[in-house]
């Protein structure tokens, strides 16, 4: 994958197959300790040691339509060749802990992406899941929460054109303002 976001996406994508119908995404960025940080956490069927103990093998996979799972293995390999660390919690019938951490200046990091569009794609394809995602920079902090938007929107489909651009707007404006934020924050 060229982008973190694909990652973030594809471990997204395992929550939603473990039955989550909560999912949390942190992205941090710390600029002054020269990490980023990514963490996803979902309330899934979780995993039971033997099978935690082999999620980082690229042959173990519960797909059945293929035999590899390479999603966990490539962000592991990812995080630890930027000289980071890779952490993956899981507890049956409560869900499963992802953290991915990069030296952010590090040559070799990928870049993080167009979150945003990964983000909005979650949201439209799963409206059914609670998603929750904070951006922090520094110590700046935006935090999207879909759950007052559904509320308010009582029934109407988050896939209508206008809650998409409102919602799209929401996130992008949210993540650039606290970039900006951080970022002026970093060098006073």
């Amino acid at each position: 994958m060229r982008e973190l976001a694909l990652h973030i996406l594809d471990i997204a994508e395992n929550s939603i197959s473990a039955n989550a119908d909560e999912i949390k995404i942190i992205v941090e960025e710390d600029l002054g300790k020269d990490i980023l940080r990514i963490l996803i956490q979902d309330n899934g069927k979780g995993m039971d040691a033997e099978t935690l103990a082999k999620i980082t093998d690229p042959f173990i996979t519960s797909r059945k339509t293929r035999s590899v799972g390479l999603g966990i293995p490539f962000f592991k390999a990812a995080a630890e060749a930027c000289e980071g660390s890779f952490t993956i919690h899981s507890v049956p019938g409560k869900g499963t802990t992802v953290e991915a951490v990069f030296k952010h200046s590090h040559i070799d990091r990928m870049p993080l992406g167009n979150i945003e569009s990964t983000l909005l794609t979650l949201l439209m394809g799963t409206p059914e899941i609670h998603w929750i995602f904070e951006y922090r920079n520094n110590e700046s902090c935006f935090i999207f929460d879909d759950q007052p938007i559904k509320e308010t929107l009582d029934g109407i489909p988050l896939s209508e054109p206008a809650v998409m651009r409102y919602i799209r707007e929401m996130i992008e404006t949210g993540i650039q303002e606290a970039r900006l934020s951080g970022i002026m924050e970093a060098t006073h």
